[in-house]
C-alpha cells in the first residue's frame, strides 16, 4: 500500500518504519494542517496520529478523498456521531482506536469477561491505573476511557467513571499519571476486604502501537465502513 501519514511526530516516525519492513511505501507525510484532501489522491491509505483538535478535520478530508483511513489519534471521542454519519455519507472506511497494541485489545477482551464475573461478587470494588509519557496530551488516556467503558457495560453499580478524584461515590475511579519516559501502563483492579485481583498491561516501547496500526491499515484496505481492532482480530 501508499500510505499517507498524518503526524510526524515519535508515532508518525515509527509507523514509517514499521510500514516499509512490512513492505509498503509512505506516499505522503503531513506534517501541519495547511493540507487538503487533493494531497491525498495519490495514496491508498491514510494513518492519522496527529492531536485531539486535528483529527477530526483531518477524517473529513480523508473521507473527501475517498481514502480509507486508521485513526490512533484519541481524545475526540465527542465527534465520534459526525464522523459515524460522515462514514455513512461519503461510502468511507475508517478504524479508530484507542490503542492498536495486540496485547492491549486482549486486555480488553479480558476485562470484558472478568467485569462479566465480578458483577456478581458485590464485596468487590473497582478502580483502573493508567501511567504516561509526559507528552501525552490527553488524561486519562484514551485506553483508560475504552477500559471504563467495557467494565461500565458489565457492572451494572457503576454510573459512570470518573478521573483523579476522592470522591468517586458510585462511579468507576480512573487514576491517572505522568511520569517521564512511561510507553504506556493500564492497569484493572479488583480490591475486596480480604484480597485483591489485578490486570495489568505494560507496553516496553511503542513498536506494539505502530505494528497494529499498520495491521489495521492492511485489513481496512479495500472495505468500507466503520471497523475496530475487535473486527482485525475476529473477538
Amino acid at each position: 500500500m501508499k500510505i499517507a501519514l498524518i503526524g510526524y511526530g515519535k508515532m508518525g516516525k515509527l509507523l514509517e518504519i514499521k510500514a516499509k519492513e512490512r513492505n509498503h511505501t509512505i506516499s505522503k507525510i503531513l506534517r501541519n494542517q495547511k493540507w487538503t484532501s487533493q494531497d491525498l489522491m495519490d495514496s491508498d491509505m491514510a494513518i492519522d496520529f496527529s492531536s485531539p483538535d486535528s483529527a477530526v478535520d483531518n477524517i473529513h478530508k480523508a473521507f473527501k478523498a475517498n481514502l480509507p483511513i486508521v485513526v490512533g489519534t484519541t481524545g475526540w471521542n465527542k465527534d465520534f456521531d459526525k464522523v459515524k454519519n460522515w462514514c455513512n455519507e461519503y461510502n468511507g472506511a475508517i478504524l479508530p482506536s484507542s490503542n492498536f497494541s495486540l496485547g492491549i485489545n486482549i486486555f480488553f477482551e479480558i476485562n470484558k469477561q472478568l467485569s462479566k464475573i465480578m458483577n456478581q461478587q458485590k464485596s468487590y470494588s473497582v478502580k483502573i491505573s493508567e501511567t504516561h509519557h509526559t507528552e501525552k496530551v490527553d488524561s486519562p488516556s484514551g485506553t483508560a476511557i475504552t477500559t471504563a467503558e467495557i467494565i461500565l457495560d458489565q457492572m451494572n453499580h457503576y454510573s459512570n467513571w470518573v478521573s483523579n478524584t476522592s470522591n468517586y461515590g458510585n462511579k468507576l475511579p480512573i487514576i491517572a499519571k505522568r511520569q517521564e519516559g512511561v510507553a504506556g501502563i493500564h492497569e484493572v483492579i479488583f480490591e475486596s476486604n480480604i484480597d485483591e485481583l489485578s490486570i495489568c498491561h505494560r507496553a516496553k516501547n511503542r513498536e506494539g502501537f505502530a505494528i497494529g496500526a499498520i495491521i489495521a491499515a492492511e485489513f481496512l484496505y479495500n472495505k468500507k465502513g466503520l471497523f475496530s481492532m475487535k473486527d482485525v482480530l475476529k473477538f
